[in-house]
């Protein structure tokens, strides 16, 4: 072992030597990580954990409760309207997002991951609270919509949750920002479902005239709301993860104290990121852009089923739905989504490891169109084959859906090279709030519509699962080549063995 003058902390004798700027926050934790000896970062990953769940809960825990909250406000004239309406509520923070993805993420990049994580905290907090309290359609909207503007903060939260790890550790970081999106998905619904319309449900605690039976859906939002105001005061907390000097200039050994300590290793990577530059530009690589689409596709598919599901359950048995209360709706999505987390925990790496990519997406696809054009056959239930018919196929659907979006994030990282993965996830993510803005827009008018249309044809709630299993037809003919190349099965040759460390941290993790 050795002393480096640079960093002041011990190294190996043939370890790269690092260097350190004092006055640099991301330097300052890279030190930090160095003489962690390899630690698990248990608190910061905790507080990320906590980020993430800050951005599901506000929009898995509206589906419950968005069909009478839209009947209260009174703004459709028939009930067959209400769909409609509630797309629109439910595609305004997609929108929102969609518009300022791109610009949050250049100001994380530019000023740091922590403004832009605070900003987006502080603006569910705020408009979160406000969209509890919206007494009309409008005011609901633009709450909705400003939530999206302002909170720009899971693209940062994706790359600082591997930059605060040690490199061994980054996979985990990565991971534990898909295990607590799937934690969003059971407590959100929960919390929706179970703390709207509180004067109903416990008259005991909320009496009538009380400011939540004067607004019947601001409790579960004031309670998002606290949990983002905690997760605002724990980033003050929070070790920036930006450096602020030039790259170049900590490539070309300015300003440091030595220069002489480099070795082979240091000019192969320097060689290495010359090379990088030289990729061809995203807009030819056709590998990524169909990678892309097909995320986006499904995720087109996956908001528009999880706002016809809510709808579908809540709505009249008249009409084709299954009349259930804001409870009930919560009940099967609690349990969906804690399936969902056990299938991710346990279940999907070894999926993973077994099986490519690219066959799992298709297999995966294949079988959901089939179980779509189930779910009009069982509002034909009642009692307890209702429920458990209900809970399997809404399970099942669960674990389809999270087989296809995950093997399309390895399809996205298996098209390009390391140094153009994080412009390909950036571009992924900026098209993909876009695809789910239109997805419950669509999705509620198509349900509107599909109930007030009188046809023998696919009478109501069949047309909109039809309509729903032919996306997923599209997707499924998308899998096959040459629209997805083959050559997506396997990891760019410069990221084989970040996705080894990839599959192995999945597997430790889960």
């Amino acid at each position: 072992m050795s002393m480096d003058p640079n960093t002041d902390i011990e190294t190996p004798l043939l370890q790269t030597h690092r260097i350190f700027y004092e006055d640099c926050p991301g330097c300052q934790l890279e030190r930090r990580k160095a003489e962690s000896e390899g630690k698990i970062p248990v608190k910061e990953l905790s507080f990320v954990a906590l980020l993430v769940l800050c951005n599901v809960l506000p929009i898995a825990s509206l589906f419950p409760f968005i069909y009478f909250m839209v009947r209260d406000f009174g703004i459709a004239k028939v009930t067959t309207q209400i769909g409609t309406y509630a797309g629109y509520i439910g595609s305004a923070i997609m929108v929102g997002g969609f518009i300022t993805a791109g610009p949050w993420g250049w100001v994380a990049d530019k000023y740091g991951r922590k403004p832009v994580i605070m900003s987006g905290t502080s603006s569910i907090f705020i408009f979160n609270t406000l969209f509890g309290f919206s007494k009309n359609f409008w005011m609901a909207l633009l709450m909705r919509f400003l939530i999206g503007f302002f909170n720009g903060m899971l693209g940062p939260i994706r790359a600082y949750a591997a930059e605060i790890c040690t490199k061994e550790h980054q996979a985990l970081g990565l991971s534990m920002v898909g295990t607590m999106w799937g934690v969003g998905l059971i407590i959100g619904p929960a919390i929706g479902g179970y703390l709207a319309q509180p004067a109903d449900k416990y008259p005991s605690i909320f009496p009538n005239g009380s400011l939540f039976d004067k607004f019947p859906y601001a409790l579960p939002c004031v309670c998002i709301s606290l949990i983002s105001a905690v997760g605002f005061i724990l980033c003050f907390f929070l070790p920036e993860s930006l450096h602020n000097h030039p790259t170049e200039e900590h490539l070309d050994g300015k300003d440091v104290k030595s220069n002489d300590d480099r070795t082979a290793s240091d000019a192969k990577g320097m060689e290495a990121d010359s090379s990088s530059r030289k990729q061809k530009p995203l807009w030819k690589n056709w590998g990524m852009i169909a990678a892309v689409a097909a995320y986006c596709l499904w995720g087109l598919h996956d908001m528009s089923y999880s706002e016809i599901f809510s709808l579908w359950a809540v709505s009249s048995p008249t009409l084709g739905g299954l009349g259930f209360t804001t409870t009930d709706v919560a009940n099967v999505l609690a349990v969906a989504g804690l399936s969902l987390l056990l299938f991710q925990l346990f279940v999907f790496p070894k999926l993973a490891s077994l099986f490519k990519p690219i066959t799992i997406a298709r297999t995966t696809t294949l079988f959901t169109i089939p179980l779509l054009m189930i779910y009009p056959l069982i509002s034909l239930l009642t009692g307890a084959s209702l429920w458990t018919v209900l809970i399997i196929a809404a399970i099942v659907k669960n674990m389809l859906s999270v087989c296809i979006v995950t093997s399309t994030f390895f399809l996205i990282n298996h098209s390009v090279p390391l140094a153009q993965r994080g412009v390909a996830n950036g571009i992924s993510m900026s098209a993909m709030y876009l695809f789910r803005a239109i997805g419950p827009a669509t999705a509620g008018a198509m349900f509107s519509w599909a109930q007030e249309r009188e046809s023998n044809f696919l009478p109501g709630m069949w047309m909109v699962f039809f309509i729903l299993s032919m996306i997923c037809f599209v997707a499924f003919l998308e899998t096959f080549h040459p629209v997805l190349p083959n050559r997506l099965n396997e990891p760019h040759p410069e990221g084989v063995e970040d996705d080894l460390k990839m599959k192995r941290a999945l597997s430790f993790t889960f």
